[in-house]
C-alpha cells in the first residue's frame, strides 16, 4: 500500500479527488514544516507497522531564481537538505563544527527516482531545500540555491524523509512550483494552479508505482 503524504488541506484534497477512494492508497495531512511532518508521520507510521511500501509526498514548492525552474513546473527530489540548520551569521547559515556536526542532507531512492522520471516526461529532477522559514527575499534565496546546487524549497520534505529513513519506507517526492523564491509578492504566485497539477502528477505516479512495487 502506498501512503500520499501533503503538507495542508489545500494540497491534499485535489489529491483525494483525483485518487479517489481506492485501497490501494492511504493519505496523511502532516502539517506544516519539518517539526510538525516528523511528528505526525512518525506517529502515523508507528501505529501502522509495515504497512507501507512507499510514501508518497507531494505538494509545491518555490523554485529558485537562476536555477532554471518556472511557474507550475513538476519537479523531483533526487536529494533532500535541511538548508537553515546550523549557525546564522553575516546572513549566512553554516554547518556545526566538528562533533557538534548533524545530517542535514538526505537522498532519495534513485531508482524510484528514474522510475518516476519516466512517468512525468518533461519534470525537472534535482536537489529539494527544506526550511523552518520560508524565504522572502531573492538574497536569501540565492544562498541557499548556491550553497546547496537546488532547484526549489519546501518547508517539509527533509523530515519526511528523514522519518522514511527511520521506518525503512521508500520515499518519492513530487512538487509543482507556486511561486519564485524572490522579493515576497504572493500577487505573484499561483498556488491553486500549482496544487492542481501536483495532484494530477500524483494520480500519475500512485496507480503505476502501486503494481510495480515488491
Amino acid at each position: 500500500m502506498i501512503l500520499v503524504v501533503a503538507a495542508t488541506e489545500l494540497e491534499m484534497g485535489p489529491v483525494r479527488e483525483r485518487l479517489g477512494d481506492q485501497a490501494r492508497f492511504d493519505f496523511l495531512v502532516c502539517g506544516i514544516g519539518p517539526v510538525e511532518a516528523a511528528v505526525r508521520l512518525s506517529t502515523f507510521l508507528a501505529a501502522h507497522p509495515r504497512r507501507y511500501r512507499l510514501i508518497l509526498h507531494g505538494g509545491v514548492a518555490g523554485a529558485y531564481a537562476g536555477a532554471g525552474g518556472e511557474l507550475l513546473d513538476v519537479c523531483l527530489a533526487e536529494r533532500e537538505v535541511l538548508g537553515d540548520l546550523g549557525i546564522e551569521g553575516n546572513g549566512r547559515i553554516i554547518p556545526f563544527p566538528g562533533n557538534l556536526a548533524v545530517a542535514v542532507e538526505f537522498p532519495l531512492n534513485a531508482a524510484l527516482c528514474r522510475q518516476a522520471a519516466a512517468l512525468l516526461p518533461g519534470c525537472r529532477i534535482g536537489t529539494f531545500v527544506t526550511v523552518n522559514t520560508a524565504t522572502a527575499t531573492a538574497a536569501r534565496g540565492a544562498a541557499l540555491r548556491d550553497r546547496f546546487g537546488a532547484i526549489c524549497e519546501n518547508m517539509e520534505g527533509a523530515a519526511v524523509v528523514r522519518v522514511c529513513r527511520e521506518y525503512a519506507v521508500p520515499c518519492l517526492e513530487v512538487r509543482v512550483v507556486s511561486n519564485l523564491v524572490e522579493d515576497r509578492d504572493p500577487s505573484r504566485w499561483r498556488l491553486n494552479e500549482a496544487c492542481r497539477k501536483a495532484a494530477d502528477a500524483m494520480a500519475v505516479l500512485a496507480p503505476a508505482l502501486a503494481t510495480t512495487l515488491v
